[in-house]
């Protein structure tokens, strides 16, 4: 079927909104966190730059974009440019497949308040989580020295460590449900949110998401006291720009899917529809926050252990209950 230039129009304006809100937000997602950490630690935060340091993201992307931009001489020139551009768009491309609102009636038609309704949603989401790991595998590598490697390695890893339990954690979701698309997913909890039925999901979910994302206590791949700055230390300018923003998208991509998976997506009762998505997502990267104003980091063989002898097991453990009380609530 051909699409119509109506079609085409919503398409490119969901695009362009989608892509400018997730910026924003991951701009000011940096203001948001150095304030509350502020906070928890009784000091002040940005509060020079504008009122109330509300042009501070501004003056910290002038910064990156005018700051020198090099490359080391015995670097991978060509993998050392594209692993940025891996750690960020990923993330990005992700939110495609999140509902983030209910859909709405434009020109006498419907329209789905999300970019792509994969009905392979989930499946979309676990792949580009795994690509995003070779941003953070090359960028080590291609940078020729030995604290990006070090970094890259450990990355690697924790990364694989972790999407292994986060994967399994989304199995019950799927059998509840009964799709993996994620706008299934998000209808089958409109009287009732999964996180009801699936708090060990959920904590493993949230556990394995925070890994993801290379936040404390999991910031095992930056460890600035003995990396320096892990993966990217000899990324500069806006270079380095991405791989710092990419973390941010990821937290609020991520935290829109905890919020699709676990806490009844966008349904809620009195506010917008998109209002309710926002507002949950936002507390899933509030708990991000105040986790790393909290927490100290593990040590590595901490880290490994959580996530293969701990989550992995009470996954697997958690996928044949739910199915148990599947076959008995059918039977």
């Amino acid at each position: 079927m051909t699409a119509s230039p109506l079609d085409i129009a919503l398409f490119a304006a969901k695009l362009g909104v989608v892509f400018f809100v997730i910026l924003t937000m991951a701009a000011y997602l940096v203001l948001a966190e150095r304030r509350i950490l502020a906070w928890i630690q009784d000091r002040k935060g940005p509060n020079r730059v504008g009122p109330f340091g509300m042009l501070q993201p501004l003056a910290d992307l002038i910064k990156l974009l005018t700051k020198e931009d090099f490359i080391p001489s015995a670097a991978d020139r060509w993998l050392f440019l594209l692993a940025p551009a891996m750690a960020a768009i990923p993330a990005i491309l992700t939110f495609a497949v999140i509902p983030f609102g209910a859909p709405i009636t434009i020109a006498g038609r419907q329209v789905p308040l999300l970019i792509a309704d994969l009905n392979v949603g989930v499946l979309f989401f676990l792949a580009l989580s795994s690509i995003a790991v070779y941003g953070m595998a090359i960028g080590g590598w291609a940078s020729n020295s030995k604290y990006s490697l070090l970094g890259g390695i450990r990355g690697l890893a924790q990364l694989i460590s972790y999407e292994l339990s986060m994967g399994l954690s989304l199995v019950p979701v799927i059998m509840l449900a009964h799709s993996f698309s994620l706008t299934a997913i998000v209808d089958a909890q409109s009287t009732v949110p999964f996180i009801v039925y699936q708090p060990v999901a959920f904590i493993i979910f949230l556990i394995s998401i925070t890994a993801e994302c290379k936040r404390i206590p999991f910031d095992i791949p930056e460890a600035e006291g003995e990396l320096v700055a892990g993966f990217h230390t000899e990324y500069s300018g806006m270079r380095f720009g991405l791989f710092f923003v990419g973390e941010y998208i990821n937290i609020i991509v991520l935290g829109g899917l905890a919020t699709t998976f676990f806490l009844g997506g966008w349904h809620g009762p009195f506010l917008p529809p998109v209002v309710w998505f926002t507002i949950k997502s936002l507390a899933v990267a509030f708990f991000f926050i105040w986790m790393r104003g909290t927490l100290p980091r593990l040590r590595y063989d901490q880290l490994m252990h959580l996530g293969w002898k701990v989550l992995t097991p009470l996954a697997l453990v958690n996928i044949l209950a739910t199915g148990w009380w599947l076959a008995l609530a059918a039977s």
